[in-house]
């Protein structure tokens, strides 16, 4: 089964999760960039995928609720475009994220992390539920 690498960009953050052959979702790491430095990002990214062997990436979409782009929106796509043109061997999907940050910060309340355990988890945990949805939509777990 293809393996996948799941994206959560935010200004000074990209959430990293991987699934592996089985399709089981695991956290990989938060990575902190200075403000939107994106390039130090998309390197960190090209860094995995080639360690991990896997060209197929899952990037989560910033929208707001009622379905319209938000303020990130643009910058994801860019991201996106970015990372294709800097490597075209590269596969990047889109997944609506509108929950997953409230979904991760329900699991975080519900393991008992304190606040510091929080802010430096959040955001793989957000990118573990893009990559979820978005296998759980193709089917493959």
């Amino acid at each position: 089964m293809k393996k996948y690498i799941g994206l959560d960009l935010g200004t000074v953050t990209l959430g990293i999760a991987k699934s592996d052959a089985l399709g089981f979702v695991h956290q990989v790491e938060t990575f902190r960039f200075p403000k939107t430095q994106y390039v130090l990002a998309r390197k960190r990214v090209y860094e995995l995928c080639e360690e991990l062997e896997i060209t197929d990436l899952v990037l989560g979409l910033p929208k707001h609720l009622n379905n319209t782009d938000s303020e990130m929106s643009k910058t994801v796509e860019r991201f996106k475009e970015d990372l294709i043109r800097e490597h075209p061997e590269l596969t990047v999907e889109l997944v609506d994220e509108r929950l997953s940050s409230v979904s991760a910060n329900n699991f975080i309340s519900m393991s008992g992390m304190n606040h510091e355990q929080r802010k430096n988890n959040v955001d793989a945990i957000a990118a573990s539920i893009i990559l979820d949805t978005y296998l759980r939509m193709k089917g493959v777990n």
